[in-house]
């Protein structure tokens, strides 16, 4: 079973970048982590992340024709912006979680609006890096009920 994990632009910046709202632990972290919590459930996480848009286009469609079960999504600055990648999410029907470390909803004004929830199973707002083991544990835990 294949998870891809995808990022979006600055989340390369992990540790560095406004540490009051996604913490002191670096990009490498996070993966890192991921890593071991799939490889402990027995997972391939393919781990990727652009500051592109097409790249993370690519990447969503690479996820459907390399066979993964499922995509956890952090699209950064994109979910406000792109209908392109609602478009991919979409068009590869693949069980896909949205993830973001900050809680959203407390945050300004343009980060309330998500172009890519409606193509999402669920959204984990909030939680930190930890977001991402329940985005990947809920696609796990529910991969059945999309084979």
């Amino acid at each position: 079973m294949k998870i891809y994990i995808i990022n979006g632009p600055n989340l390369n910046m992990l540790g560095i970048r406004e540490p009051e709202h996604y913490g002191t632990v670096s990009y490498t972290g996070l993966c890192e982590m991921v890593k071991r919590h799939c490889e402990d459930r027995g997972v391939e996480a393919v781990l990727y992340q652009s500051n592109h848009e097409g790249a993370l286009v690519d990447k969503i469609q690479e996820a459907y024709f390399e066979g993964a079960v499922g995509i956890v999504i952090n699209p950064g600055a994109y979910t406000h912006t792109s209908i392109a990648l609602l478009d991919a999410v979409k068009s590869v029907k693949l069980p896909t979680v949205e993830v973001h470390i900050s809680k959203l909803e407390e945050r300004e004004a343009y980060r309330q609006i998500s172009y890519i929830r409606e193509a999402c199973d669920m959204t984990v707002s909030g939680k930190g890096l930890f977001g991402y083991i329940e985005a990947i544990d809920y696609l796990i835990d529910n991969y059945s009920r999309h084979s």
